[in-house]
């Protein structure tokens, strides 16, 4: 029995689509999977240690990690024409954000270089996304003077009471025409060809399963204390699923795999990667 280590996020797309796999609805081709779950900026830093099998990362990271790890051509969260948010305690245009403190996810965040190529100047604050309230503690304290939402938390905003100021992912759309690759899993090169392809098509049935059994799945992760309030706020969990667990986590297609190579481009000219390198993927 070969056992595969995955990391992924607290996010629900990302446990959407393991879940499958982890509780043993598909044939896991005689391999055993373990996991564990940190915030994205986590996962990033975890993801240069180079000892985990799958790992989930920020796209605009991959660039620093692409002599450990092929990206895997499924589990991708894409937005099209829509993204993480920059907001504030009151209506307020991005430009007027521009020199001021912003709290971030983390600087190896795909959302981070978008804010970045959006808005050059302003002084980024690290806030972690876990819990989810902590960015919306970090504006109405002052501690920040906007936030930028990632996951879940860019759709519960107003409710709390926040302005959208921006939206990073249309404004990357409405520049490049192509939609903005957030996030994706990584698999170890080290595991060899054959092992490397095995988990690719273990982990692709897993995000088969779970699509083409959706309501099954929402009603696990609904059971799952862990996943906070989300979780019991089935419209709101719904609605999230149909943004970043779609058709794009199952195959990645044609102009996402284009908008991957853009970015790492945009990433190193940013000054975010030292490096600029070429997407490779996985079978």
């Amino acid at each position: 029995m070969t056992t595969i280590r995955l990391a992924f996020s607290p996010d629900s797309d990302d446990i959407f689509m393991f879940w499958p796999v982890l509780a043993g609805k598909v044939d896991a081709e005689g391999l055993t999977f373990v996991h564990e779950r940190r915030d994205t900026e986590a996962l990033n830093a975890l993801a240069e240690e180079g000892t985990v099998d799958v790992i989930a990362v920020s796209i605009a990271h991959y660039a620093s990690l692409a002599d450990r790890y092929l990206l895997l051509p499924h589990g991708a969260s894409v937005g099209r024409g829509y993204g993480p948010v920059v907001v504030t305690a009151g209506p307020q245009s991005l430009e007027s954000l521009r020199g001021k403190r912003i709290g971030v996810p983390g600087l190896r965040t795909t959302a981070y270089l978008a804010l970045r190529l959006v808005l050059p100047e302003f002084e980024p604050v690290v806030v972690p996304i876990a819990p989810y309230s902590r960015a919306f503690e970090a504006v109405r304290s002052g501690e920040v003077d906007a936030a930028l939402l990632i996951h879940e938390g860019r759709l519960t905003y107003a409710r709390e009471g926040f302005f959208m100021a921006g939206d990073v992912g249309e404004a990357w759309t409405s520049r490049t025409g192509l939609p903005l690759p957030l996030g994706g899993n990584v698999i170890r090169r080290g595991l060899g060809e054959a092992l490397v392809a095995r988990t690719s098509r273990v982990c692709r049935a897993s995000i088969a399963w779970a699509l083409s059994h959706r309501d099954e799945v929402m009603d696990a992760l609904g059971r799952e204390e862990s996943r906070g309030d989300l979780a019991f706020d089935r419209a709101l969990l719904d609605r999230y699923l149909a943004m970043y667990a779609n058709a794009d986590t199952l195959d990645l297609p044609g102009d996402a795999r284009q908008a991957v190579a853009l970015l790492l481009v945009e990433a190193q000219r940013a000054g975010v990667v030292p490096n600029r390198v070429l997407p490779d993927f996985a079978p």
